[in-house]
This record gives C-alpha cells, sequence and structure tokens, in this order.
C-alpha cells in the first residue's frame, strides 16, 4: 500500500498536449489552454505551450490529446483509521478510490469506529486523534481531511473552542448522534462557526442504528453549513421536501452516491432552474451498508449528467471546484497558486460517445489515464475504471 508521509513536493512539472481541459470553475468549465506547469506541488502557468515556461522540468507529461481535469473531492466519507474500514472489514478503499480520479476526501464522522465513544471528552479525543492521524498518512497519497466530532447533548460553547484550537475544522453529521432538534442544532453550528468549524447535517432517514429522521424543518433551523446528502442516505425525505430546502436554504447542495437516484436527479434539476448549481457538491457516503464505492464519484457524475441533463463539464465542477471553494481547499481548480492535483480522462474503449464529454453525457463513465496529486504522479492507468481510448505518459525527468 503506498503511503505518504506529508513531505512538501518538490520540482518542476510540465504537462503538455492536452486535448481538453477542465477548470472545475462553473462559470467557465473549459479553458482554451493546452499545457499546464507546477512547480513544488503548486500550479505555476495555465495556457498555450508557447506561452508558458516548460524549460528542464523534473517531470514531463505528454498528455497525448485527453482530457486533464481537477482531481476530484469526495465530500462525504466516513474513515476510522489508517486505509481500512471496519464496515465493511476491507483494506485499501481509500488507494482503490484513488484509481477512481479522487485526491482529497472530507470526513463526515469516524462513526463506524467499533466502541465509538459517545461521552464528551472522548468525542473529541477521537476526533483530535483522527485530524492528526490523517494529516500524517496519506493512503497512496490522498488527502484525507478527517476529524469530524459527532456532536452530543451537553456540549459547550468552550468544547467547540478547544476543538478548534486543537485543529479540527468539522463536524460529523447531526444527527448521527444525540442531537436532533433543530434549535439544539442550530445553537452548537453558531458555536462551530464562530471558530472556524464547517458543520454538515444529516438529512432523510437513518442510516445507521441510533441516528434518526432528520426532515426539512431541522435542516432549515439548523442552518449547518452543508445540507448533507440532500438524496437521503439512504432513505430520501419527499422530492417536494427536498427542492423546498434548494429553494430556501442559502447552504451547500451535498448530492451522494449512497443515495436516492431519482431525487439525486431532482435536487439537480432544482438547481438548475434556480439557477444556484455552484451550491451542489458531491459525495459517496462511503464506506456504508452498500459498500465501498471506488468509482462513485465518476459514477454521480455520469448520473447526473445523464438524467439531469445537465453539460458533463459543469457537473465536473460539482465534484471539483464547487466543492474546493464551500470547503475551501487548495485544489479543486485549474488556475495558478491552487494545489497540482489532477485526473487525466479519456473516453472508455467502445463507448458509444464520440469525445470524452459526450460519453459521460451518454451515462458512461470515462477511463482514468494517470492521477497526480501536488505535482506527483500517483497511479496510471486506473485499475478500476474501463479502459480509456488513450493514456497520458511520462516522456521525461
Amino acid at each position: 500500500m503506498a503511503v505518504d508521509t506529508g513531505v512538501s513536493p518538490r520540482g518542476k512539472l510540465v504537462v503538455r498536449n492536452i486535448g481538453l481541459l477542465l477548470s472545475g470553475d462553473l462559470d467557465r468549465p473549459i479553458l482554451d489552454a493546452d499545457t499546464v506547469v507546477a512547480v513544488d506541488g503548486l500550479i505555476a502557468a495555465v495556457g498555450r505551450e508557447k506561452d508558458c515556461d516548460t524549460g528542464r522540468p523534473d517531470t514531463l507529461i505528454d498528455a497525448r490529446g485527453t482530457c486533464l481535469a481537477p482531481g476530484l473531492i469526495d465530500s462525504h466519507v466516513h474513515p476510522v483509521f489508517g486505509d481500512w474500514t471496519p464496515r465493511q472489514s476491507q483494506l485499501g478503499w481509500i488507494e482503490s478510490t484513488l484509481n477512481g480520479g479522487v485526491t482529497t476526501m472530507i470526513s463526515a464522522g469516524e462513526v463506524h469506529l467499533p466502541g465509538r465513544p459517545k461521552d464528551i471528552v472522548g468525542l473529541k479525543a477521537l476526533a483530535i486523534t483522527a485530524q492528526r492521524a490523517f494529516h500524517g498518512f496519506r493512503p497512496g497519497g490522498v488527502k484525507v481531511l478527517a476529524g469530524a466530532p459527532v456532536i452530543e447533548q451537553g456540549m459547550t460553547e468552550s468544547d467547540f473552542r478547544e476543538l478548534a484550537e486543537a485543529g479540527v475544522g468539522l463536524l460529523g453529521e447531526i444527527g448521527l448522534g444525540s442531537v436532533k432538534a433543530g434549535e439544539e442544532a442550530r445553537r452548537m453550528v453558531t458555536w462551530a462557526r464562530k471558530y472556524g468549524i464547517q458543520s454538515t447535517i444529516h438529512t432523510g432517514g437513518p442510516s445507521i442504528p441510533g441516528s434518526g429522521l432528520i426532515d426539512k424543518d431541522v435542516v432549515l433551523e439548523a442552518d449547518a453549513d452543508v445540507i448533507g446528502h440532500i438524496n437521503g442516505g439512504h432513505t430520501a425525505l419527499p422530492e417536494t421536501h427536498v427542492c423546498e430546502l434548494c429553494e430556501r436554504s442559502s447552504r451547500a447542495i451535498e448530492i451522494v452516491h449512497n443515495g436516492n437516484e431519482k431525487i439525486a436527479v431532482a435536487a439537480a434539476q432544482t438547481a438548475r432552474d434556480r439557477d444556484c448549481m455552484h451550491r451542489v457538491i458531491l459525495g459517496t457516503d462511503s464506506p456504508a451498508g452498500s459498500g465501498v464505492q471506488p468509482l462513485g464519484i465518476l459514477r454521480m457524475i455520469s448520473l447526473l449528467s445523464s438524467f439531469a441533463g445537465i453539460p458533463a463539464e459543469q457537473v465536473f465542477c460539482f465534484a471539483t471546484g464547487n466543492t474546493a471553494r464551500i470547503r475551501k481547499l487548495a485544489g479543486g481548480l485549474i488556475e495558478p497558486g491552487r494545489a497540482a492535483d489532477f485526473v487525466f480522462l479519456d473516453r472508455a474503449q467502445h463507448t458509444a460517445g464520440r469525445t470524452m464529454l459526450e460519453s459521460v453525457q451518454l451515462g458512461d463513465i470515462p477511463g482514468v489515464g494517470m492521477v497526480v496529486i501536488d505535482g506527483v504522479v500517483r497511479c496510471g492507468r486506473s485499475r478500476n475504471t474501463p479502459p480509456a481510448v488513450e493514456i497520458p505518459v511520462v516522456t521525461g525527468h
């Protein structure tokens, strides 16, 4: 299992001969450029090769006419410790998801830890430990933002201040613990926000024993930063309630793989029709009872593009730039100063689509040819996606 120890990347990366450059920016999803240069893990230039300083690279990648997109971001995962999930007794699930083009994962709570502590001292200790552990451990190089405490009744403002001072920046899904009332949740969300901690709320029916129904009125009253799995995880609220959440709340609309697919499409269409697609972000909500989905984000992109009728280049933004901006991440966009996290894609062999984007619009998932994190090549042709028609190659060091 490949492990990154968090050492800062060094050197110059040049990617040339890009056939399609997806930006991650919903306002301009496709860039007129064929070259990207990164230095010490950060993007330094984007443009035409003749206009970029491509001399003396430490690593030179010939994209061979394939698509370069920002590394995909999974906004909703449930890690525990290491690259292991007790939920499915599976090893290597994070590194496997790297092969699905995901370069960053965000924890919605380490809820599957056997014997997870629910007392206030214990839940804070678990969150701080998880945050520290994944800060220093990156399976396959994937960035896992972990340490998301599941809040419980009895917590006070000082608890949130203590968590923030210790480096915790996320709350686990509100509703998975004993805090389920809207007014109580809103009070704790306000404390969390005061200290720079971002909150997510469970939406829909219970997902595991101990969780409960969180209906639209609780979601609206709590006013968490992210409406977690708005399409249910797995059981969704009625479609009219989901559409009401999209319309009445200004918070992030998170659509997940392990949810109701019909409601996923309805939520995306509502966001499109209400001109608020910039709020849509994607997650898998895995590991879960339905398993681990290494291709979950690609599958969601294909689902929403083909069934919701949203252009594929825009749906890619849901899983990249939208999430980066809402989650305040360094990657997710192809622009100078951003993290050099890339996924190279091409249409799958024998798809009916004539181009990669058309194939996604038709419902197929593309093939991953290479993944780069912080300017370092982390994997070549994916072992999980269908084989791409063309793949990039490293042509020099």
